[in-house]
């Protein structure tokens, strides 16, 4: 077992995803705490990884940050993301969710579409049909 794997890590990774967030935001604690409607110190110790938050509390962080609930989840590793290719996420996917000039709604449609042109690729379609 990696340490990635072990449940302190996963708890201080997603604390740590959800602090870049709040901060990507422009949120102060207090005022992310009071959008989630959880308390201040709760939110601080989420942040911190000393707590796995439940379904509830994560959707109403996902949706105080205007992310989909689906990235908490994935992140909190309470929901596992598939790559029909070969199971890790592609650097695509991770520069589409990165990008700050994109609202989450943009970054849904285009995950949606990416992973939609993924599914229905072989090897033997690399090359892009030609135009006569």
């Amino acid at each position: 077992m990696s340490n990635q794997d072990q449940p302190e890590d996963k708890l201080q990774g997603l604390g740590d995803f959800i602090r870049q967030q709040r901060r990507l935001a422009n949120l102060s604690l207090r005022k992310m705490a009071d959008l989630a409607q959880i308390s201040n110190p709760y939110l601080s110790q989420l942040e911190r990884g000393l707590h796995e938050p439940s379904v509830r509390v994560l959707q109403s962080i996902a949706k105080a940050l205007n992310l989909s609930a689906e990235t908490l989840l994935e992140q909190a590793g309470l929901l596992e993301h598939h790559d029909p290719v070969d199971g890790a996420v592609p650097e695509t996917e991770a520069a589409i969710r990165a990008d700050r000039h994109l609202s989450e709604h943009q970054k849904l449609a285009l995950l949606s579409v990416y992973r939609t042109y993924i599914a229905g690729f072989s090897p033997s379609e690399a090359e892009p049909p030609r135009r006569a």
